[in-house]
């Protein structure tokens, strides 16, 4: 593995570890750098930009959620993430795999499935996890849709997230996940790539 790769690799290790069931503790600036300031219309519902953050020069993410909503509470979101670097989709996506296998010991929920496009490049992993230690309890599905990222090395990431609260909200979640599974995924891997334009 060239330096390069190991480089990338460790910042991915970073996002992928932090990016589990992890809201952003305070509401941040939701200044647009990816030249798509939202909103985004997914599954007849818009999606409107609301967290932005840049760790580090290589690596942003953007939240949105419908109006009304927000990223500490959100029931449903869209995310989009960039990373510059030499590191593909499916090298991407088999860093959160790892991310997720570590969890089974604490968390009962998590499962994931991942599928790839041979003729695209493109990598689709679906997964669901869980906090059982909060109050009220949060169980998540998420698909996450990598890609090469446009005119540069690196991988852009779009994804959908849901969440169920609450003992209740958690069991009926599950119950439906099977249908809004589906439907999230037909309709992610038909949705048209936003066109990215990273912020200098």
């Amino acid at each position: 593995m060239t330096p390069a790769v190991t480089s990338a690799s460790r910042m991915m290790a970073l996002i992928v570890a932090s990016a589990l069931l992890v809201a952003p503790a305070l509401a941040q600036q939701a200044d647009d750098m990816l030249g798509v300031p939202g909103p985004i219309s997914f599954q007849e519902q818009d999606y409107v930009l609301s967290w932005t953050s840049r760790p580090n020069p290589d690596y942003i993410k953007q939240e949105y959620v419908p109006q009304g909503q927000t990223v500490e509470t959100y029931s449903e979101m869209i995310l989009i993430e960039t990373v510059v670097g030499a590191i593909t989709p499916i090298q991407a996506a088999a860093l959160q795999v790892q991310s997720l296998d570590a969890r089974k010991g604490t968390d009962p929920v998590v499962n994931h499935q991942i599928m790839q496009n041979e003729a695209s490049g493109e990598v689709l992993l679906d997964f669901v996890v869980s906090d059982l230690s909060v109050d009220p309890v949060v169980v998540e599905w998420n698909a996450y849709r990598y890609a090469a990222l446009p005119g540069s090395e690196g991988v852009m990431l779009f994804a959908v997230s849901r969440r169920g609260y609450g003992q209740d909200g958690a069991t009926q979640f599950m119950s439906g996940l099977g249908a809004l599974r589906s439907e999230a995924i037909s309709a992610l891997t038909a949705q048209p790539l936003p066109e990215i334009s990273i912020a200098q």
